[in-house]
C-alpha cells in the first residue's frame, strides 16, 4: 500500500501525489466514496457500467431532495402532472 499526503485548495481540489497517479490520465473521471471519515477514489472506467449508472441515479435523486427540502418544488395535483408529462 502507498501512501501520500495532499492538501485540498480552497476550491474542494486536491492534487493525487505523482506517483499514485502514473496509470490516470488527464480528464479521466473518478469515482469518489465516502464512509466512516474515509473517502475512497476508484477509476470510472474500471467500475461496471450499471454500478455508474446507479451511481448517477442516486446522485440526481440526492440533488432533487436537496431541492425539495429547500422548498424549489412545483406542488400540483395528478392530472396537472399528466398533462405536464405531456410536454415533454
Amino acid at each position: 500500500m502507498k501512501i501520500g499526503i495532499t492538501k485540498m485548495s480552497s476550491k474542494g481540489q486536491i492534487v493525487i501525489p505523482v506517483d499514485m497517479r502514473k496509470d490516470l490520465k488527464e480528464g479521466e473521471q473518478l469515482i469518489v466514496m465516502k464512509s466512516k471519515g474515509k473517502l475512497i477514489l476508484k477509476k470510472a472506467s474500471e467500475l461496471d457500467r450499471q454500478l455508474v449508472e446507479d451511481l448517477d441515479f442516486a446522485e440526481q435523486t440526492e440533488k432533487a431532495w436537496r431541492e425539495i427540502e429547500a422548498g424549489n418544488f412545483v406542488r400540483m395535483n395528478g392530472d396537472e402532472f399528466l398533462e405536464e408529462i405531456k410536454k415533454w
